[in-house]
């Protein structure tokens, strides 16, 4: 059950321009995020294409708040990318269609001090990975933590990805959530040199104080 973090994926979120893409691409992360919501400052646009050269080894995802699973599919075929996270209030049933239909699942969860963990049970069987994240004013890209103590009361069934604020400067703390079941950290507003264009130099120090978890 426990990852004990032996190996930690690491995810990019909110890319966008080509060369950005590419410059992040060559450091290596795991997977890279693609926003499509239109009330975000990390847009990616709706005519956004994966480039065509970037790694298959680096998955693509597609994040989404409150969309249609018709669109959401047909953005996947047209934008090129194998995973959705969605952070709406997307349910159930809606997470187990685009499982079925071949997409990797994340769900996120918006995590305060008052949050409930109970609320993850339904979906657990419905998604391939949660995603827990800062509750704050946006759908993500906060800039903020949350209380890492708070995910303890967790039971780990799902592995999770750690978001919310992650930067180098607090990198070195992750590592007290060894015991738990963290599969990936998704960087964002923490490596940000402005919304939408990443900090190579960051995330290069990021990934340097992970490797060995990785």
């Amino acid at each position: 059950m426990m990852n004990t973090m032996e190996k930690i994926s690491i995810k990019v979120c909110g890319m966008r321009d080509h060369d950005n893409i590419m410059r992040v691409a060559s450091l290596s992360p795991d997977y890279l995020g693609f926003i499509f919501y239109p009330h975000s400052p990390r847009f990616a646009g709706w005519d956004f294409i994966v480039p065509q050269e970037l790694s298959p080894t680096v998955k693509r995802v597609g994040v989404f708040v409150n969309e249609t699973s018709e669109e959401i599919l047909r953005r996947a075929n047209f934008a090129g990318f194998d995973h959705a996270q969605l952070h709406g209030s997307e349910s159930v049933a809606q997470c187990a269609e685009l499982k079925a239909a071949g997409l990797k699942v994340i769900k996120v969860f918006s995590v305060g001090e008052d949050f409930d963990f109970k609320v993850t049970n339904e979906y657990k069987q419905a998604v391939d990975f949660f995603l827990f994240d800062t509750k704050g004013k946006y759908y993500g890209g906060n800039a903020k933590t949350f209380d890492w103590n708070i995910l303890s009361q967790y039971d780990q069934e799902v592995p999770f990805f750690l978001s919310g604020g992650l930067s180098p400067d607090n990198i070195e703390d992750v590592k007290q959530l060894i015991d738990m079941n963290l599969f990936a950290l998704d960087l964002n507003s923490g490596v940000e040199v402005n919304p939408g264009l990443k900090d190579a130099g960051k995330i290069e120090t990021i990934l340097n104080a992970v490797t060995g978890l990785r």
